[in-house]
């Protein structure tokens, strides 16, 4: 393609704007060749517009030459070596100190290892022996027939109170007759024990002793749901220790201890119970000649077994496949001894407790409480007689 280059025509450099306006004539020095014969002085053509034109044609040349000798020479002076410099970078600048524990002195008591043996350390799979061997506590199941009389609520709490103190597990069986009180149900959960409050339905005129009827009906709930442990009769107006409950779980099928009563004259204190040696039974203690004609001289809280009795009889070998329950029909005073009868044989099959039987665990006191006032829920409502200001 062509190019078209405009440019000043020298006809036209003397020429003058129509309007008058006009631009000094400049000066020779502005020109390459110092020449004047371009511009004249009578020449009004703008000096912008000369400066423009003379880059144009020849001054963009030279300023690329310019800026390109000059960035050259900056390259080459910007990477040639002007100082001193240690290019010789090795791996040990770069490598941490060596960290070294403390020299620390040995001694080996002049033993050396000459050989080395592979071999299973046996003691550290035997079993342990029976001794280090933690068992289970067996469990207690206390049960404590209970009626409305004047003292139920302090003999209740008193026991409950001596219960809470045994280490668990232990559940008591409380039983009512007729109906469940709702005094009796407060007491037992305020004690803190695992309680069943349990009833017995039966005609109570028609029978000697109620506490018979309701100690059988917690034998049929134990039988009825195989509860595994050591039962134990504990009436609510008896004095026990924390001892006593202890020793209980030390019996293996039945086990007997002496109690000391007082006497229905409430004159002398009688002691009855086992006489041991050892934890061997070898005698009995009585000091009631009207009851010498008994097989075994023991108190209704002086004597616990095991539940598995009444509900795996094959374990323990008995004989009779009848239900073992308490007897209502003998003579007062009998119902310990003919119960026993059905437990086990003889004295063989007996634990005496403590070692020896040399201590007293609980107390039979006879406290007569049938002629005091039973208030309704517990509480007197003109239990004041007097009442006296305060002066």
């Amino acid at each position: 393609m062509a190019s078209i280059r405009r440019t000043l025509s020298p006809a036209y450099h003397d020429r003058s704007y129509q309007n008058g306006s006009g631009f000094p004539s400049p000066s020779n020095k502005f020109l390459p060749n110092g020449s004047s014969k371009h511009f004249s002085s009578s020449s009004h053509l703008p000096f912008l517009f000369n400066v423009v034109n003379i880059v144009y044609r020849k001054g963009w040349r030279r300023s690329f030459c310019r800026c390109l000798f000059f960035f050259v020479i900056g390259f080459v002076f910007g990477i040639a070596p002007f100082g001193y410099s240690d290019t010789d970078v090795r791996a040990k600048d770069f490598t941490f100190p060596e960290l070294k524990p403390p020299h620390a002195t040995l001694r080996f008591d002049d033993q050396i290892v000459t050989s080395v043996s592979l071999s299973v350390n046996t003691k550290l799979l035997e079993p342990k022996e029976s001794t280090d061997i933690i068992e289970p506590l067996k469990q207690l199941i206390v049960v404590t027939p209970t009626y409305n009389r004047g003292f139920q609520a302090y003999f209740l709490n008193r026991l409950g109170q001596v219960l809470r103190l045994v280490k668990p597990p232990l559940v008591w069986i409380v039983v009512e007759e007729k109906a469940a009180s709702h005094e009796t149900a407060e007491i037992l959960r305020k004690t803190g024990v695992m309680y069943r409050h349990v009833l017995c339905a039966f005609n109570s005129s028609s029978v000697k002793d109620p506490r018979v009827h309701q100690r059988n009906a917690v034998l049929e709930h134990i039988e009825r749901h195989k509860l595994d442990g050591i039962v134990f009769f504990a009436d609510d107006d008896n004095v026990y220790t924390l001892e006593l409950f202890e020793s209980l779980r030390t019996i293996s099928r039945f086990g007997t201890w002496p109690v000391a009563m007082l006497a229905q004259s409430k004159n002398k204190a009688i002691l009855e119970g086992p006489v041991c040696n050892a934890s061997k039974v070898i005698g009995w203690h009585t000091n009631d000649k009207s009851k010498r004609i008994r097989r075994f001289y023991v108190d209704m809280s002086g004597f616990a077994f095991n539940s598995s009795i009444l509900w795996d009889p094959k374990r323990w070998a008995h004989p009779s496949s009848n239900p073992i329950r308490q007897l209502d029909t003998v003579k007062e005073g009998f119902q310990e001894s003919t119960f026993i009868e059905h437990v086990v044989e003889d004295e063989s099959q007996m634990e005496g407790i403590p070692h020896g039987c040399s201590r007293i665990m609980n107390w039979h006191l006879h406290l007569d409480t049938d002629n005091l006032f039973y208030p309704k829920g517990w509480l007197l409502e003109k239990n004041l007689e007097v009442i006296l200001p305060i002066k």
